[in-house]
């Protein structure tokens, strides 16, 4: 009696993680929903700024240089890279001084106390909204943010 109820406990569950299964491969098939897909479009352009014609990512940071203290953080940076451990952050933003000669410091803040790498920095948005526009041709190595974005300092 316990074994046959023990049997089709387990058939239940089998059923239930089968249902389960095809739930999600049909919603991996359909993509996401509306919903989510509004949830994350609304993210996305949370901070996006047009400048000049272009839609650019710009993200007001309360930052300041972390670690060359003869470096100058402008107000308009761009950001290619953003680490949570020191050493990381330097490494790359050493490779961007030597391998694309660009003049590349490290800020460090925010609200989850990270550092961004940022490869050159700005004065204006325009200038830096420039900058990203040609990215590609002036950043030898791979940039590590899903889009390179402008971090404003507060």
């Amino acid at each position: 009696m316990v074994v046959a109820l023990m049997l089709t406990a387990c058939h239940s569950s089998e059923k239930n993680y089968r249902e389960a299964y095809e739930k999600a491969m049909e919603r991996r098939q359909t993509g996401v929903g509306a919903e989510e897909y509004a949830k994350i479009e609304a993210e996305r352009q949370r901070y996006t700024h047009v400048i000049n014609g272009d839609s650019v990512r710009m993200v007001y940071v309360n930052a300041n240089i972390a670690i060359d203290s003869t470096a100058v953080a402008h107000p308009c940076n761009v950001v290619v890279a953003t680490f949570t451990q020191r050493i990381n952050a330097k490494s790359y933003c050493d490779r961007l001084r030597e391998e694309c000669g660009l003049p590349s410091y490290i800020l460090f803040g925010g609200n989850e106390k990270q550092y961004f790498v940022v490869a050159q920095g700005f004065e204006t948005s325009d200038a830096a909204a420039a900058f990203l526009r040609d990215i590609n041709k002036k950043v030898c190595l791979k940039i590590l943010e899903p889009l390179p974005w402008i971090l404003r300092k507060l």
